[in-house]
C-alpha cells in the first residue's frame, strides 16, 4: 500500500438502512471504516484518510486528508441516512479533494462503498473511469447488498477501465453471518488474496474477531469502533422496547369492559369495587 491519501466514499441512501448485513448496511460501513483507516495507517504512519458521503442531495466532505480517526468517526456520527445515490459526483468531487492533498508525494486512492442500484449509465461510468486513471487515481469499489447484474456489469465495467500501475479493485461481498469488514480484509483492497471465508460470527453478536487485530496496533480505535457499534445496538434496541409497548397499548385499547366487579377506579386502573373491605383493605366476612 505505501504512502497514500485515501478518499473514502460511504453510502448513506436510503438501501443502506437495510439490516441484511451486521446490524444494517450502514453500521456495516462505520465498521469496515474503521478497519480501513487502521490498515492504511499501519502500512504508512504518513499516510492520510478522508471521508465523503455520497447519498441526500449530493456529496458532502465529512472530513478533509487526516490521520486521526476521531475526525473520521466525528463525520460518520454526523451522517444522516437520505436520498439516493450520487455515484459519479461523489468520485469528481474525491478526485479533486485528492488534487489538493497537502501532501503530493501520497500516492492518490478513492474507495468506494455501493449498497444502491446505479442510476448512472455504463458509458458515462467508462469516460469517467478513464478521466480519472488519466490522473492517477486508483479507485476501489466495494460493492454489497442486493445487487442486480445491471449493478454489477457497470461496476465491472468501471473498475476495469480505471486500472493504472496501483491498482484499482471491485470486492462483491454478499450477504453472510460474516462481518462486511472481515470479509473486505480478504480482499485485495486491504492487502488479502481474495480467497477463503472469513471467521465465523460470535455468539455476542459477531465483533469480537474485528476488533481482535485492531485492538493490539491501535487500541484507540478499537474502543472508538466498539463505543460506535455500542451505541447503534442501544439505539435499536430502545426502538424495539418503544415498539413493543405501542403494540401493548394497542392491545389493552381493544380490551371491553367486564362489568362491575372490574369497575374503573378514579386513577384510571381497574379492580375491585371497594366494598366487601374493611377500612385496612382486608375483605370481609359478609356471611
Amino acid at each position: 500500500m505505501g504512502l497514500e491519501a485515501t478518499m473514502i466514499i460511504v453510502d448513506n441512501s436510503e438501501p443502506s438502512r437495510n439490516g441484511d448485513y451486521t446490524s444494517t448496511r450502514w453500521q456495516a460501513q462505520v465498521d469496515a471504516v474503521g478497519i480501513i483507516h487502521s490498515t492504511k495507517m499501519r502500512a504508512h504512519p504518513q499516510s492520510a484518510v478522508g471521508l465523503m458521503s455520497m447519498g441526500g442531495n449530493g456529496p458532502e466532505v465529512l472530513s478533509t486528508f487526516t490521520s486521526d480517526f476521531g475526525n473520521i468517526l466525528s463525520g460518520l456520527h454526523r451522517t444522516k441516512i437520505h436520498g439516493t445515490p450520487h455515484l459519479s459526483s461523489s468520485i469528481q468531487v474525491a478526485g479533486l479533494a485528492l488534487k489538493h492533498r497537502s501532501e503530493k508525494s501520497q500516492r492518490q486512492r478513492i474507495i468506494v462503498f455501493s449498497c444502491a442500484p446505479i442510476m448512472e449509465d455504463e458509458k458515462s461510468l467508462v469516460k469517467l473511469a478513464r478521466k480519472m486513471k488519466k490522473y492517477n487515481v486508483s479507485i476501489d469499489v466495494i460493492a454489497f447488498g442486493d445487487l442486480d447484474s445491471d449493478t454489477t456489469k457497470k461496476l465491472e465495467a468501471f473498475v476495469e477501465n480505471v486500472k493504472g500501475s496501483d491498482g484499482s479493485h471491485l470486492a462483491v461481498i454478499p450477504p453472510s453471518a460474516n462481518l462486511l469488514s472481515d470479509e473486505l480484509q480478504l480482499t485485495p483492497i486491504l492487502g488479502g488474496d481474495g480467497t477463503g471465508a472469513g471467521a465465523g460470527v460470535a455468539e455476542d453478536g459477531g465483533d469480537a474477531s474485528v476488533f481482535q487485530d485492531t485492538a493490539e496496533n491501535d487500541p484507540e480505535l478499537a474502543f472508538a469502533l466498539r463505543l460506535s457499534l455500542e451505541e447503534e445496538k442501544n439505539r435499536q434496541e430502545k426502538e424495539k422496547r418503544d415498539r413493543e409497548e405501542q403494540e401493548r397499548k394497542a392491545t389493552l385499547d381493544k380490551v371491553p369492559e367486564e362489568g362491575a366487579e372490574s369497575q374503573q377506579n378514579p386513577d384510571g386502573s381497574r379492580g375491585e369495587s371497594s366494598q366487601g373491605r374493611d377500612e385496612d383493605g382486608d375483605r370481609m366476612d359478609t356471611a
